[in-house]
């Protein structure tokens, strides 16, 4: 029997959680996963046949791509950067994979959505799996939220390294501190998913409210604590199952079972190391520690490029060492007035999905995140293309304290900014 398969007790779980939730170093990998949304060239607004999406799935998956390929269970498709060295290296391999799958999906009539929610209609459940099997059955016990997330949302997902042991600048336990402040920035800024059925649903954010909703002990950021790894792991542990895997299907469905509860029973069965690992597959907080930090609040960006924002001034707000501490300087007093909520429940980070870069305080965050983002783009080695389409953003929405959803508001307000007023 290996390390992962023989049982582990209680302590045991909690030390292989802590063990592999913040690997320190300085930092160095940066990465990118990037969902789409799935339409078809002709008739955007209209549902995709599932025949369609799985014809795309096919025809994408058997590219030469060097990213790693999944379908979503929406028939959303995600391509995973390897991790890279540079964030020059990073966009150079997303971009060729891109072109591979963009130009594969037009043989098909179909092309890829940047957009955090489809705003035209609900996608239903197309990909059938054990897993997404159960996840569906354990989500429509709370509420609609966790379907929404899994059939209906894309994201730009920005992994950077978690920093280096000791306290600074780089350290992990600021990186992950300040990670919670600039979410709320991030998601504001890129909020793109604000139509429901093609009518404004009142968050400019719908797929971040929608996190909101989900079952709290394992969307909801974990308590704020002077030590990251054990306040992980105390949430890991604290965190329903959502079920036990088998051989056989279905997968049984749990009810209210920590997995502490589980790892001290033994019941249904003993826990193995492999269960722990697997477990923490379905915890989906806005910033979630797999050795590296990965930020999971941006929705899906319109456009070919839209996506390299996010990821470049991400990246540079996190690994150069001035950008960082202006970043650092400027967002923590935004967690000065800490309330019984944690991200992305809080009243900051509620106010970032419903109003965006409307609402001043984090309109004044982003100028100066951004600001001091671009200035350290160069310093990182970023090509014009990076630049230039940080700049485009800057000028046309930062500036303005405006946001990609504003743009769909404005399209179904047929141009008056009307919808852009929850």
């Amino acid at each position: 029997m290996d390390g992962l398969t023989r049982p582990v007790g209680e302590s045991e779980a909690d030390a292989y959680v802590r063990g592999i939730c913040f690997k320190t170093g300085p930092p160095r990998l940066i990465g990118a996963e990037l969902e789409w949304l799935v339409h078809d060239l002709r008739e955007p607004t209209r549902p995709v046949a599932p025949h369609r999406l799985a014809a795309a799935a096919e025809r994408v998956g058997a590219l030469p791509l060097r990213s790693v390929f999944t379908v979503e269970p929406g028939g959303q498709l995600e391509l995973s950067s390897r991790p890279a060295e540079s964030l020059t290296a990073c966009v150079e391999e997303l971009s060729a994979d891109l072109a591979l799958a963009r130009a594969e999906l037009r043989g098909l009539g179909l092309a890829l959505e940047g957009c955090g929610k489809a705003p035209w209609y609900e996608p239903p459940r197309v990909q059938s799996n054990p897993r997404y099997n159960a996840m569906e059955v354990y989500y429509d016990s709370i509420n609609g939220a966790g379907r929404n997330v899994m059939c209906r949302t894309a994201s730009v997902q920005v992994c950077v390294d978690a920093g280096t042991e000791e306290p600074g600048p780089m350290g992990y336990g600021r990186r992950w501190r300040m990670a919670h402040l600039l979410g709320a920035v991030l998601s504001a800024a890129f909020a793109n998913s604000p139509l429901l059925l093609g009518r404004p649903c009142g968050w400019r954010s719908s797929r971040q409210a929608c996190y909101a909703r989900m079952d709290p002990g394992r969307s909801l950021a974990p308590p704020e604590s002077h030590d990251p790894r054990a306040a992980w792991a105390a949430y890991a542990l604290n965190a329903n199952v959502m079920f036990v895997r088998s051989d056989g299907e279905p997968w049984a469905v749990q009810r209210g079972l920590a997995l502490r509860q589980w790892a001290r029973s033994g019941l249904p069965r003993p826990v193995t190391a492999d269960d722990v690992a697997y477990h923490l597959t379905t915890l989906f907080p806005p910033i979630r520690p797999r050795g590296h930090l990965e930020l999971r609040m941006i929705d899906a960006q319109p456009g070919e490029d839209g996506w390299i924002v996010p990821l470049a001034v991400t990246v540079a707000l996190f690994d150069d060492p001035s950008a960082a501490e202006t970043a650092y300087l400027t967002l923590k007093g935004l967690g000065d007035a800490p309330g019984p909520q944690r991200p992305p429940r809080n009243a900051l980070w509620r106010r970032a999905a419903r109003r965006g870069l409307s609402d001043p305080e984090l309109h004044a965050a982003a100028v100066v995140c951004f600001a001091a983002a671009r200035e350290a783009l160069p310093r990182l080695g970023a090509s014009p293309r990076v630049t230039e389409a940080v700049d485009a953003f800057i000028d046309r929405y930062v500036n303005r304290g405006r946001c990609p959803a504003d743009d769909l508001l404005d399209r179904v307000a047929g141009g008056t900014g009307e919808g852009a007023r929850p």
